[in-house]
């Protein structure tokens, strides 16, 4: 059988599958990269109408980006679809506190999740930072918590929360009560790989060539 070896041949064919599916979408150029990354890493064209990006948020992530600040993520699926050396070359890392035993015991003696729990630890540290969560719709009402009681303000936010209990609604929540930038996708569709592509997009917007 013959087929496509090249992975950025791959990548560019793929590209040119998904774009008569947004083409009518009226798109600039970041939000095509950015749709066509997520429709690519989903395998599914019917994301197209679900994806919200927030008019300040490619900029917002951009001079984040490139000012080296850290992205909080609230699974390792997540970190470990961002490409990070790509990241270091801004001097910006990923951080993931899930699996930690001081996360886990926290989230114990509170009743709440671990995702809760992590997002809570890193408080004031997501100020001008990218956060990205892609799995737990609780992490996601909790940095819309953090932000409307404790002034938190990340440089922006890449909620894709996937799931059938408080993914849609955590997303439409941000959606109504950001007080910074975002990307989302709404309904239960979402995911790590989601997550990741749209940092993945952004900083490929910002540098295309890959590490």
């Amino acid at each position: 059988m013959n087929y496509i070896k090249d992975p950025m041949a791959i990548e560019v064919r793929s590209f040119e599958i998904i774009k008569p599916y947004i083409e009518k979408l009226n798109l600039d150029e970041a939000q095509t990269r950015i749709y066509s990354r997520i429709i690519h890493a989903s395998g599914d064209v019917d994301y197209a109408p679900l994806i919200h990006i927030h008019k300040d948020a490619v900029e917002a992530m951009k001079k984040a980006l490139l000012s080296g600040c850290k992205i909080y993520t609230d699974v390792e699926m997540v970190r470990t679809g961002i490409n990070k050396r790509k990241l270091a070359t801004w001097g910006g890392s990923v951080e993931c506190k899930i699996a930690d035993a001081e996360i886990a015991k926290y989230a114990k003696e509170n009743g709440v999740t671990r995702s809760i729990a992590a997002m809570r630890h890193f408080g004031k540290d997501l100020n001008g930072a990218i956060v990205a969560i892609g799995n737990a719709p609780t992490a996601l009402f909790e940095v819309i918590r953090l932000m409307n009681e404790e002034n938190i303000r990340p440089a922006a936010i890449v909620g894709t929360p996937v799931g059938f209990v408080g993914a849609a609604e955590s997303k439409d929540l941000l959606i109504k009560e950001s007080k910074v930038p975002y990307i989302t996708v709404t309904g239960t569709k979402g995911g790590s790989p989601i997550a990741a592509s749209c940092i993945n997009a952004v900083m490929y917007l910002i540098d295309n060539t890959r590490i």
